[in-house]
């Protein structure tokens, strides 16, 4: 949970949902939804605290059940601090193949409302129903068949926010949670947003926080019967205005379906700084091997890949490379990132974080592919197109590259673990 989501008091409000009338925007939200998946496999982990996350030195907490969150910990905290604040916490390490997988059935449930879908994360959307209202009925009953569907389909809960604007219908959803349903009323909105604290309002980091406590602005209320030419003098002049309008609940912008990722990557911080090369291009390996699989899976394709390389003294470069011709391969990532990281003169440094992005999108049917010279009809591509089948069906990592197989064996030997036999 984020510092602005504490901020609010967690559970859905009592009493009926409220008049929904050109409440058209909903704001959908899974419920610690990297634990939540989780729990599907391990339900005998209901009811305890449980997080993901790395379990390393310089782990990080991905996400958090809410019976840890009574401890104080949160998404984004230090694994070392949530250890701490709730050591009897169970720890799981992330499995970002099977969190995609249920986010893309979650995304067909929205798609099968309206096409008006913006998704935010993996674990949110914001809908515009203002299309599907004549065939399902009013926004609410709209948003309680979300929350059924999504309960049916993928086993797990959500909160869903209705409001008139973006902005508002992403506070309800967080006041719901978790498993709720809030609709603020159009013409309600300002008696829903002046008790919030200033913090609440989007765009108040931590240090604009502090400005406008200082002007003695705690809640959006106060912040709203403040001179704008007061909010511009001490705050910016774009920054002023934009808090003024989100605090009288003006928020022009509409849902935006089919915003394309901009790109597409993954990283990994070591537990311990790693000099050696080989070691390090096992990694990226594994990296490609996630990203290429993301790729494919959003039915995109990229020309320009990046890696992300950062030393023990948190010194990060990053070095990028526009191929002749788009790709969703792991094998073409990796066999540039590599290119990459050789020609970086950080062979042999000890390193902290590596990371391999794939930028310059498009869909991938757009993109024309030019078949080498005598390129056997089969090979790479349907090999990586029967990985992805086989992890649909059996679980991410059920088939890998042998690399890290043996890489992860040595690893499990070492710890005295046992690793059943690959097939």
């Amino acid at each position: 949970m984020s510092r602005k989501q504490q901020l609010h008091r967690p559970g859905p409000p009592p009493g009926p949902p409220g008049d929904d009338t050109g409440c058209t925007v909903l704001h959908v939200d899974m419920d610690a939804f990297f634990v939540s998946v989780e729990l599907l496999e391990q339900p005998e982990l209901r009811g305890r605290p449980v997080v993901v996350g790395g379990a390393g030195p310089r782990g990080v907490v991905a996400a958090a059940s809410y019976e840890v969150r009574a401890f104080g910990v949160h998404s984004a905290m230090p694994m070392s601090r949530a250890r701490r604040l709730c050591p009897q916490a169970v720890v799981l390490p992330p499995r970002h193949d099977k969190y995609a997988a249920v986010s893309a059935g979650v995304m067909e449930i929205f798609r099968s409302i309206t096409p008006s879908v913006e998704p935010l994360a993996l674990d949110e959307a914001f809908l515009d129903v203002a299309g599907a209202l004549r065939r399902l009925g009013r926004p609410a009953e709209i948003g309680r068949m979300i929350r059924e569907q999504v309960s049916e389909q993928q086993g797990i809960t959500c909160s869903v926010g209705i409001a008139s604007t973006k902005f508002v219908a992403k506070l309800a959803s967080t006041r719901c949670k978790p498993d709720g349903l809030l609709v603020v009323p159009a013409d309600k909105v300002v008696d829903f947003l002046h008790p919030l604290p200033v913090a609440a309002l989007w765009g108040v980091g931590e240090r604009t926080e502090r400005i406008l406590q200082r002007l003695g602005l705690h809640t959006v209320g106060d912040l709203a019967g403040t001179p704008i030419d007061t909010l511009r003098r001490e705050i910016g002049e774009a920054m002023g205005r934009h808090l003024h309008d989100l605090a009288w609940g003006r928020d022009p912008r509409s849902v935006t379906a089919g915003v394309p990722d901009k790109s597409i990557g993954a990283e990994e911080t070591f537990d311990h700084d790693i000099a050696d090369p080989e070691a390090i291009r096992r990694e990226l390996l594994r990296l490609s091997d996630r990203v290429g699989a993301r790729l494919r899976d959003s039915g995109q394709a990229g020309r320009t890949v990046a890696v992300k390389l950062r030393r023990a003294d948190f010194t990060t470069i990053t070095r990028a490379r526009t191929l002749g011709e788009p790709t969703d391969l792991a094998r073409d990532l990796y066999a540039t990132a590599c290119a990459l990281y050789e020609a970086s003169g950080l062979e042999g440094v000890p390193l902290r974080l590596v990371g391999v992005r794939m930028e310059n999108l498009a869909p991938s049917g757009t993109m024309p592919r030019q078949l080498a010279l005598g390129e056997p009809e089969t090979g790479w591509r349907q090999a990586e197109a029967a990985m992805d089948r086989a992890a649909r069906r059996f679980g991410a990592g059920a088939v890998r590259p042998a690399a890290l197989v043996r890489a992860d064996r040595e690893r499990d030997n070492r710890h005295g673990r046992e690793t059943p036999d690959d097939h």
